[in-house]
């Protein structure tokens, strides 16, 4: 099973999501693809994730942005493999300045975002990784996050560093089968 992982604010209907499950569908896997909505409480998200991971063991994971954040906590936690599209290294520093209302990029839904949140994050920080169980896709011109931090990270993982391009990585769909063949 392939779990897509989205990000702050974005939704199981984001273009990357869709690209994943067109790709499986063409290869006679598109039952092979979960995309689930997450909470935003990120204990909350967790618990989700690993409640997944134990119905799907044998899963692999591709995560953008926060939830390349979430996949690398996952895959730490149940030996997943896992591609971080433009992933969050630190994200309790990132949205600590992004305290209070929030709306999905998607859905439109309305939420308070808290410091008890940014805290769940904190609490998630997987300290020591397996670089071998990662593929890392950044772009170096994303607005968001610096692709440097990403880098560093995931020193000795397997990276695809693109020049250009922004923090949505509007380019995966030339990518997504470098995806696929890491994971599948």
């Amino acid at each position: 099973m392939l779990i897509y992982i989205h990000g702050f604010n974005s939704s199981p209907a984001s273009f990357k999501a869709r690209v994943l499950h067109e790709r499986l569908a063409a290869r006679g896997r598109r039952d092979e693809f979960i995309a689930t909505a997450l909470p935003h409480s990120p204990a909350a998200a967790a618990a989700a994730l690993d409640a997944l991971a134990v119905r799907h063991p044998h899963s692999v994971l591709v995560g953008s942005s926060l939830g390349g954040f979430y996949a690398t906590w996952l895959a730490e936690r149940h030996g997943f493999r896992a591609v971080l599209v433009n992933p969050a290294v630190r994200p309790y520093e990132l949205l600590a300045g992004h305290v209070g209302r929030q709306k999905n990029f998607h859905n439109g839904e309305e939420y308070d975002f808290t410091l008890v949140h940014v805290a769940e994050l904190r609490a998630l920080e997987v300290p020591a990784l397996d670089p071998q169980r990662y593929l890392l896709m950044v772009e170096t011109g994303d607005e968001v996050l610096d692709y440097h931090d990403a880098v560093r990270k995931y020193a000795g993982a397997r990276q695809l560093v693109i020049e250009g391009g922004d923090h949505g990585f509007s380019d995966f769909a030339d990518h997504a089968d470098a995806a696929l063949e890491f994971l599948l």
